[in-house]
């Protein structure tokens, strides 16, 4: 009868409640009280459990011929209370081990909105630009199409003409709904996008907030396509945020290197004096810096300066 009552557990706990109490009522209390008293803390309310528990204990310390009172009181503590005491810390370990896990999936949940929402916004930055370039290609071919279309020497040409002009203008429409949609999502409006005539203003901004930022152009400086001109404007920006937020102290410099055939851009910082204070982030801006520029073609690279000199250096090759 122990064992049916027993394998009747978690699913029904009467039966071995049962079998327990009819067993401590025709015989010396013995292991099926303490299972019954275990079981009880670990899966009955404080209320049920209290009832329970004197209730077992009256039964334990019953007179009963030949037993002396010290070993009724002897066996209600080993049978009845030091197992619901046992129950009663593996109940509350599973609560606090619950608790963390459902703490610990809650941060992962978090994470993942963070790290889509950054995701998110990063492509929508990088539409922008692309969009900024397409607008402007389309824009032209446009114009040409029209002049061709009105200079044309034949009828031929100029439908062809009108024809790559109506084209251009629905593609211009089409790029720009479909712009308006991920810029409604990401809660931004129509603007310039900044370029590299934007750059000394952005390390002017740095420098009032207590970066010192040194600014050397090296190379023969020339017109870049405007894809490459927002892209380095990003990278700059994200890496001086990034000191601003985990170098406290230090001092930054921007290195711009024109190439024969590519545009690089350096960031670097020394080694921050003293402990900065933790700033909130996504901890993706580097991810997205890296997917723009290997979406131009370029490299991109950020690591720890070696020491002596200690540091951090955020580098981006871009082709022309």
């Amino acid at each position: 009868m122990a064992a049916a009552a027993i394998t009747r557990v978690p699913r029904r706990l009467w039966p071995l409640f049962l079998v327990a109490a009819v067993d401590a009522v025709v015989r010396s209390p013995g292991m099926l009280v303490a299972v019954a008293s275990y079981v009880a803390a670990t899966t009955l309310r404080p209320r049920h459990l209290a009832v329970l528990t004197v209730a077992a204990s009256l039964l334990v310390v019953a007179p009963r011929p030949g037993v002396e009172v010290v070993s009724a009181l002897g066996g209600v503590a080993l049978f009845v209370w030091l197992p619901v005491t046992g129950g009663l810390l593996r109940s509350a370990r599973g609560q606090v081990v619950a608790g963390l896990r459902e703490r610990a999936e809650r941060l992962e949940r978090e994470q993942a909105v963070r790290t889509e929402r950054a995701r998110v916004q990063e492509r929508a930055r990088i539409a922008r630009d692309m969009h900024d370039v397409l607008a402007h290609r389309v824009s032209l071919m446009v114009l040409r199409a029209g002049a061709l279309e009105i200079s044309a020497p034949d009828e031929r040409t100029a439908a062809e003409a009108e024809l790559i002009r109506t084209t251009g203008k629905e593609a211009l429409a089409q790029l720009r709904a479909v712009l308006g949609v991920l810029t409604e999502a990401d809660g931004d409006s129509f603007q310039p996008q900044p370029a590299l005539a934007d750059l000394d203003r952005l390390l002017d901004q740095s420098r009032s907030a207590g970066v010192p930022v040194e600014r050397r152009d090296e190379g023969t400086a020339r017109e870049v396509p405007t894809m490459v001109e927002h892209t380095v404007h990003r990278v700059v920006q994200e890496a001086l945020t990034n000191i601003h937020k985990h170098a406290g102290g230090a001092t930054a410099r921007v290195v711009l290197r024109y190439l024969p055939s590519a545009l690089e851009v350096t960031i670097s910082n020394t080694a921050p004096r003293g402990h900065a204070p933790a700033m909130p982030g996504s901890g993706l801006g580097l991810i997205g810096l890296k997917e723009r520029v290997e979406l131009l073609g370029g490299r991109f690279t950020a690591a720890p300066v070696p020491s002596p000199t200690g540091g951090f250096a955020v580098r981006a090759e871009l082709p022309t």
